[in-house]
């Protein structure tokens, strides 16, 4: 199915719309973008819809554990108080005023301005069910004409998210284009990034690398590829240390950018990490008896898991030592490297003294997002520090390694940033020597 100016045409018409949709973007960017305060009001009323139910069925058909937690996420990031203070955080009050510059005597003035990319080509992962309408929202947000191509595996949300929002602001029809294009169809979604100003990828090294070859050089990569995430403990922990880091795993079941995979351990001692894990996994495991999954998807996968695990204990020949049940695991290893655990409620627990903390990262400085930090206050700036110079972009309490916390970047950067432009325009006078 594709949207585009509002209506439903049949995938079958999707090279019929690309063969008009440049006369139609142009037609569009002659016009002046619709203002920030429009499309958050359009937002807002449209966060008021999911909180009375409105999209309640669809939310349910996700088959995902947590739907609740799910929606209230969604209202809360729709909320006009929350995305004003997103566009006063990551662009300044002002970003949408003109600014003349005061250069030293005798050097033109110039009008400063900041504006919309022009097209942004959204390209979808689908993990993240919803992603695509808020990634959408980001660029309708700056300004900018979305054009997206829905993951193969949206189960209709986005769309019926993007068609309820144009119920409340029509005149934002002309701004966003959906399709269901395919990820085979290299074809077509080249004639989309063709088109396109900034193209915004969501998805893993993969669909990254297959923009970057038929992206046009001069086309701006917006990359939001996937990151790891791991928990550092230092000195004493408590017990409520402890199940909150057990919670934050068995919740997320480590599916997230953001979901620690490795908890690391502020020693070099194999007999203090063995001893951490007699301590940790009682906690672990009461936790995961109640975040026990309900779905049939989400169950079957934690029983693949746990049966793949043990195979897997059987063929390193104990290499790894385990603290194990059904519905999680501690996993230890001698090594420090940072790496994705088997997930699920399965963790991987590392020993990394502080010395080696930077050595360690940098060798996946790429993948680096959130480290969860738990240690005594009075260390705890010197080794936030320590962390973002290995290249860290977040640093959370344990409880929070996958909160969304207002204002914050993503992934280092902050996204409505990237979707904007500078254009700087030479203010000249009637007494320029070029003019008389």
């Amino acid at each position: 199915m594709i949207l585009a100016n509002g209506m439903r045409y049949d995938s079958a018409m999707q090279d019929s719309i690309l063969d008009s949709l440049s006369t139609r973007l142009n037609q569009t960017l002659e016009k002046p973008a619709p203002s920030a305060d429009i499309v958050i009001a359009a937002i807002d009323k449209l966060g008021q819809q999911v909180a009375a139910g409105a999209f309640d069925e669809q939310i349910a058909g996700l088959q995902i554990d947590g739907a609740e937690k799910y929606k209230d996420l969604a209202i809360r990031l729709l909320r006009r108080d929350y995305l004003e203070f997103k566009v006063r955080t990551e662009l300044g009050s002002d970003f949408s005023t003109d600014m003349v510059t005061n250069p030293p005597p005798g050097l033109a003035q110039l009008r400063v301005l900041t504006r919309p990319l022009g097209v942004l080509l959204h390209i979808a992962a689908g993990n993240a069910d919803g992603l695509p309408a808020f990634s959408v929202a980001e660029g309708l947000v700056t300004g900018n004409v979305n054009l997206l191509k829905l993951p193969q595996a949206d189960n209709g949300l986005s769309l019926a998210i993007i068609e309820a929002l144009l119920e409340i602001e029509p005149s934002l029809a002309e701004y966003i284009y959906v399709f269901d294009t395919p990820s085979s169809d290299l074809a077509a979604i080249k004639r989309m990034a063709d088109l396109s100003d900034g193209i915004v990828v969501w998805g893993g090294e993969t669909a990254v690398a297959a923009v970057r070859r038929f992206a046009h050089p001069g086309t701006k990569l917006i990359e939001w590829g996937h990151r790891l995430s791991f928990a550092y403990l230092s000195g004493d922990v408590s017990h409520r240390e402890l199940a909150d880091l057990a919670d934050h795993i068995t919740t997320t079941r480590q599916l997230l950018c953001s979901s620690c995979q490795v908890v690391y351990l502020d020693t070099s001692d194999m007999d203090q990490v063995r001893s951490f894990c007699d301590r940790f996994f009682p906690v672990l495991e009461a936790s995961a008896k109640q975040q026990q999954p309900k779905t049939m998807g989400a169950v079957a996968a934690l029983t693949l898991r746990s049966r793949t695990d043990r195979l897997e204990a059987l063929l390193d020949g104990g290499k790894a030592k385990r603290w194990q049940s059904p519905l999680c695991a501690l996993i230890v290893k001698e090594d420090s490297a940072l790496e994705l655990s088997p997930m699920l409620g399965n963790v991987l627990v590392k020993p990394l003294p502080r010395e080696r903390l930077l050595q360690v990262l940098r060798e996946k400085k790429q993948y680096l997002q959130t480290a969860g930090l738990c240690c005594p206050p009075e260390e705890r700036e010197a080794l936030t520090q320590r962390l973002i110079r290995a290249g860290v972009t977040r640093v959370t309490t344990l409880r929070n390694m996958s909160a969304s916390l207002p204002g914050e970047a993503h992934d280092g950067e902050y996204p409505l940033r990237r979707y904007l432009r500078t254009v700087n325009v030479e203010l000249t006078t009637q007494t320029d020597d070029r003019l008389q």
